[in-house]
């Protein structure tokens, strides 16, 4: 899954620096773009770095301060500074002191434990009715934000994905689309979508065809056909061995596998090589309490290993920490309906890599965005 920054240890020698300095780089990111839980630091496009990396720093230091880089070779010759551009200082790059980059003046986003998000929804895909138009979606299952925040939807009852480009008005099919079925060009209700970035492929969970394929634009390649799926591997039940309905897994750094047990109202998380499970949200029953969880739906988990639950029956999104006796609702859970804070059976879940949270609204046929709040 994506990470807001990548926080480094720094031998600053690339940038001619002599000293070293615990600070964050900026990939890609834009000038002046939030990098740190500090709102005074924003990131700083680096003169010369590989990948257009930057640097996050205190954007508030006196211009006076600054002096220009050498015009011939953006170097600095004052010591423990770099190159960088700062146009609300100067259109031309100045040397920036590093000591204006470390972390214990801009810690990283990732410090930041109790995210929020704003509570309406803002309709980025869909919305329109159920119906198979290029503007309109029938229950959307399983969505996957991209780098360039496109979204891919399992466009269940259509059988079909289809991509939304940010802030288009409609989408376009990129698999299926061609009618329920078992034909190499058909799916049959796609339950999950996958992005493979390194090769542009597509890789769906071809729910009803219990099959696992792959788009390359117009070649399809099943990768695995006659699924059955039993977790556990000890028959359905409600014991920490088995399982009742998997309706969603994910599988973190460690290779622990998280299940969404839907039946039994519960995730649980499977060690590698364990014999059993245990029970990381819900699990006293089906209900609409802080303990529990009433079907659950997708599961995602962040890099502070911390528990995003559709919870479908209870129209919201919450959050669990592992070892907690109840989770927190993120958004959502003001009853059943079609508002921009109400959801109607949701299933899917994806984050952008801002942190912005997206919801698949099953029976409200819409992908609901809501913002994360800084």
């Amino acid at each position: 899954m994506n990470t807001i920054n990548i926080c480094c240890y720094v031998v600053f020698i690339i940038f001619n620096i002599t000293v070293q300095i615990k600070s964050q780089i900026c990939e890609k990111k834009p000038q002046y773009s939030e990098c740190s839980t500090n709102s005074a630091c924003g990131c700083f496009c680096v003169i010369g770095a590989h990948n257009d990396a930057g640097i996050c720093g205190f954007r508030w230091l006196a211009c006076s301060r600054l002096v220009l880089c050498n015009s011939s070779n953006n170097l600095c010759s004052q010591p423990n500074t770099t190159c960088v551009q700062h146009p609300e200082c100067n259109d031309l790059p100045v040397c920036y002191p590093v000591t204006m980059t470390d972390q214990s003046i801009c810690p990283p986003m990732k410090n930041k434990t109790n995210l929020e998000w704003k509570q309406n929804g803002i309709t980025m895909a869909g919305g329109n009715g159920p119906g198979k138009e290029l503007n309109q979606l029938n229950r959307p299952r399983g969505i996957l934000v991209d780098e360039k925040k496109n979204i891919f939807i399992a466009d269940s009852n259509n059988h079909r994905i289809v991509e939304w480009k940010y802030n288009a008005k409609e989408g376009q099919i990129t698999a299926g689309g061609n009618g329920a079925g078992n034909q190499m060009d058909q799916l049959n209700y796609p339950s999950v979508v996958i992005v493979d970035q390194q090769n542009q492929s597509i890789i769906i969970a071809d729910n009803r065809n219990r099959r696992v394929i792959q788009w390359v634009n117009q070649t399809q390649q099943i990768l695995i056909h006659n699924i059955d799926c039993y977790a556990g591997g000890n028959g359905k039940g409600d014991q920490l061995n088995q399982f009742s309905s998997s309706t969603s897994i994910f599988v973190d750094e460690d290779q622990s596998v998280y299940v969404s047990d839907s039946d039994n109202n519960r995730v649980v998380k499977w060690r590698k090589d364990a014999k059993e499970g245990t029970v990381v949200a819900g699990g006293n029953g089906y209900g609409e309490n802080l303990n529990q969880l009433s079907e659950p739906a997708r599961v995602i988990i962040d890099y502070l290993g911390q528990i995003y639950v559709v919870d479908h029956g209870n129209d919201r999104v919450m959050r669990w920490c592992e070892g907690k006796e109840e989770g927190e609702i993120v958004v959502g859970g003001n009853g059943q309906g079609n508002q921009s804070n109400q959801f109607f059976l949701p299933m899917g879940l994806s984050f952008d890599d801002e942190r912005n949270l997206y919801v698949a609204d099953h029976y409200n046929h819409r992908i609901q965005k809501f913002e994360i709040i800084l």
